[in-house]
């Protein structure tokens, strides 16, 4: 069984949704983790997003880069380029992939327009994940 990380800043929107889309889209083909090089808590409006789609993410934890060094990951997706540029040195053979979403966090404007702003990054994680799974895991 494969193992994919998703890292990103503070482990609370992005790479949450990631990690989410990535374990519906993957199912038992990876066991899929996710990190960041701080921990911010898991946003609760990436939680309300996800749910609209039938995803769970509320007993998600925001994780440090540092509980993963003993996992032998055989690949690495960062989210945002922020998290790519302060990744510590991460003993791993794994194949490293980037995509640098938008930080649904930083959306401003009416609770509608922030909520727009967390469904359309959404949108865009969930594409890369499902097309990541079809192009990556299915051997």
């Amino acid at each position: 069984m494969k193992k994919i990380l998703v890292l990103c800043t503070g482990n609370s929107c992005r790479s949450q949704i990631a990690e989410g889309y990535l374990r519906y889209f993957a199912g038992d083909k990876a066991e899929i983790y996710s990190a960041g090089v701080e921990t911010h808590g898991v946003n609760p409006k990436a939680i309300s997003i996800m749910q609209e789609d039938g995803i769970d993410l509320s007993k998600h934890t925001s994780n440090n880069i540092d509980e993963y060094f003993d996992i032998n990951f055989d690949f690495i997706i960062s989210v945002c380029d922020n998290a790519k540029e302060r990744c510590p040195f991460f003993p791993s053979k794994a194949k490293m992939f980037h995509y640098n979403f938008p930080d649904p966090a930083k959306a401003t404007g009416s609770e509608e327009e922030i909520i727009a702003q967390f469904r359309l990054v959404r949108q865009l994680i969930k594409n890369y994940s499902q097309k990541f799974v079809t192009d990556n895991l299915n051997d």
